[in-house]
């Protein structure tokens, strides 16, 4: 009998090719599956709210892996017992702990699984997913950036006007095919319920959150480098729109730098609502 296990992850996305397993590189689902493969002793497949870019960093993703309930009770502490008054309606939190505690000792301290929780039915860490979360951190200080936020935070020693993206954030809001800020997948859709753009100050940073329902390859990266040329005031706020329209690439829009986008957050719907919501999503994207 199988267990799906919901895994909370952060990683420092500096040193990884990105979240996606590849050949002779290293990358945050290479190195969490391997380790899972050794400490449960049985192969694991990973799936995950959302593949992130070489170099961008995570505070708040989610995947799920199904394993054996025997391989994973093997890994409950000796003579670990819950108090009666804490006992859960299943018997695996032990064997969970036990897990979470291996990783740590196993892992990259790049790499962290922060919470090892049982899925609940229907539990799909990719299609039961409402929306994501994510943030970008600019610094435009003529100094730069602080030394200890230097792996997550753009330095562009130039003045943005943060109220003219603002206004071209506001013209790509919606439920719209995002082609133009997508690098192509060849069957992958690109159309996208961008649900807020915002941009604000805080303290001597600019940040652009975006949230969406997905995203394609790339596609935050690309809203902010094209907000960032608005910032700049070198094209009009429309211009964003426009492009967008066209629905094809165009070299007008520039990617940001990966070091500066961090996913924060992914939302999932109430318990009884996770299938509806995983089958949804894969009648619409496959």
């Amino acid at each position: 009998m199988a267990s799906r296990l919901r895994l909370d992850i952060s990683y420092d996305g500096t040193d990884f090719s990105g979240w996606a397993a590849q050949p002779d590189r290293r990358t945050v689902e290479g190195e969490l599956t391997e380790a899972l493969r050794v400490l449960l002793r049985e192969p694991v497949r990973l799936v995950v709210a959302g593949r992130t870019d070489a170099g961008v960093h995570a505070v708040g993703q989610v995947a799920h892996v199904d394993v054996s309930e025997g391989a994973l009770r093997a890994l409950a502490p000796r003579g670990s017992v819950l108090p009666s008054a804490l006992q859960p309606a299943d018997d695996t939190t032990p064997a969970r702990l036990g897990l979470l505690r291996r990783l740590a000792g196993i892992l990259g301290l790049d790499l962290r699984v922060r919470e090892i929780s049982l899925a609940a039915e229907g539990f799909d860490a990719r299609f039961a997913a409402l929306r994501r979360h994510y943030r970008y951190r600019i610094s435009t200080a003529e100094w730069g950036v602080e030394p200890a936020d230097r792996r997550y935070v753009l330095a562009r020693r130039r003045p943005l006007d943060t109220e003219a993206m603002a206004l071209a954030a506001a013209g790509l809001i919606g439920l719209r095919d995002f082609a133009a800020f997508c690098r192509p997948r060849e069957g992958a859709t690109t159309v996208r319920e961008l649900q807020s753009l915002t941009v604000l100050r805080s303290g001597g940073e600019i940040w652009v959150d975006v949230v969406a329902d997905a995203f394609c390859h790339s596609m935050v990266r690309a809203l902010v480098g094209s907000l960032m040329t608005v910032g700049e005031l070198t094209v009009p706020t429309d211009r964003p729109a426009v492009l967008l329209a066209a629905g094809r690439r165009s070299s007008e829009i520039h990617i940001a730098p990966a070091h500066g986008l961090t996913l924060l957050a992914v939302d999932y719907p109430a318990k009884a609502e996770l299938a509806e919501r995983a089958a949804l999503t894969r009648s619409r994207r496959g």
